[in-house]
């Protein structure tokens, strides 16, 4: 079975300085072995990919990648250097990957200019966004510059989670909690709430969000969401589509990264419908093999492994071919 995976992390020497504050949330022995395989783009990832059967990978920039950066003209320039390095990765391996633009959010002009330039000029297929940028989510007025066009070259989102702004006081006392075990996808499926509720999806009806765990858990809570809706004041916030499932089963898809377990799965496909899932490892944070072994052996119709192994990337991606998109 073909395999194509969707969130699949690498980092540059001049950016591997932005991971610090990933590093502080895991083990010494772990991040190191992590920061060495994300470095490594050709050589043992290739090797992994060809033991664990899968075929391709949709290359990203590591969290929080140039989200990190506090000076914006800083961040024009890291964003143009790295998708040119990706670009370039992809061009040598065409084949084996494809990749997602790091974006300089702190400029939203130039962001919106540089997904153009990635996906017109250098054939990336979206644009991966690392939670907040500098305290400024996906939902901010002045980030509607983006969103549109990428609803205009009809390419993704992918959000995916980064330490927050701040910590929540019932986090206090436990930092074991924060990170990608829990807080991380708190925050993350929040910030997919406030996109529905801050009218993005409204404003642009065709724009589609990727989003990373298995949906953050949001899959789990569609009908609590839309009941509590009807129950809660809505503070003037209207939606145009009713209840907040319609949008997510519209503009949201979800990957399997780094869930690798039945329920949630099956608990996806009844949620969202198996269009709207696709397939990744979330490597090298995550073990490629584990991964793909899950897949083919989900109890899952064979119509649905298809889509959400390869299928669905390429319908939503146009990865049939590699060459650069032409808006």
């Amino acid at each position: 079975m073909k395999l194509i995976a969707l969130e699949e992390h690498f980092v540059t020497p001049a950016l591997v300085g932005h991971g610090a504050s990933s590093a502080s949330i895991a083990e010494p022995h772990v991040w190191a072995e992590a920061s060495r395989r994300l470095l490594d783009l050709t050589e043992e990832r290739l090797e992994g990919m060809d033991a664990a059967g899968l075929d391709m990978q949709v290359l990203s920039l590591n969290s929080p990648g140039i989200q990190a950066e506090t000076d914006p003209a800083a961040a024009v320039r890291q964003a143009t250097t790295v998708n040119d390095f990706l670009a370039g990765v992809i061009a040598n391996h065409p084949d084996r990957f494809s990749g997602f633009a790091a974006l300089p959010l702190q400029h939203p002009k130039a962001a919106a200019d540089e997904l153009e330039r990635a996906v017109t000029q250098l054939g990336l297929r979206g644009a991966l966004v690392n939670a907040h940028t500098q305290g400024r989510y996906l939902d901010d007025p002045l980030l509607r510059v983006v969103w549109e066009r990428a609803e205009h070259l009809d390419v993704p989102l992918y959000l995916h989670p980064a330490n927050g702004v701040d910590t929540a006081h019932v986090f206090s006392g436990h930092p074991e909690l924060v990170g990608p075990m829990w807080s991380w996808g708190i925050d993350t499926a929040t910030h997919v709430l406030r996109l529905v509720f801050g009218g993005v999806f409204d404003d642009f009806p065709n724009a589609k969000l990727l989003l990373g765990h298995m949906g953050e858990g949001l899959p789990f809570a569609l009908w609590r969401m839309d009941s509590r809706w009807g129950f809660h004041a809505h503070h003037g916030i209207e939606l145009k589509r009713g209840n907040p499932s319609e949008y997510l089963r519209h503009n949201l898809y979800v990957t399997t990264s780094g869930v690798c377990s039945a329920p949630p799965l099956l608990a996806a496909l009844l949620s969202l419908g198996a269009d709207h899932i696709l397939f990744g490892t979330d490597y090298p944070f995550e073990d490629m093999g584990t991964a793909t072994e899950f897949l083919r052996n989900a109890p899952i119709s064979e119509a649905d492994r298809t889509k959400i192994g390869h299928r669905n990337a390429e319908l939503l991606l146009g990865l049939a071919s590699n060459a650069p998109v032409q808006a």
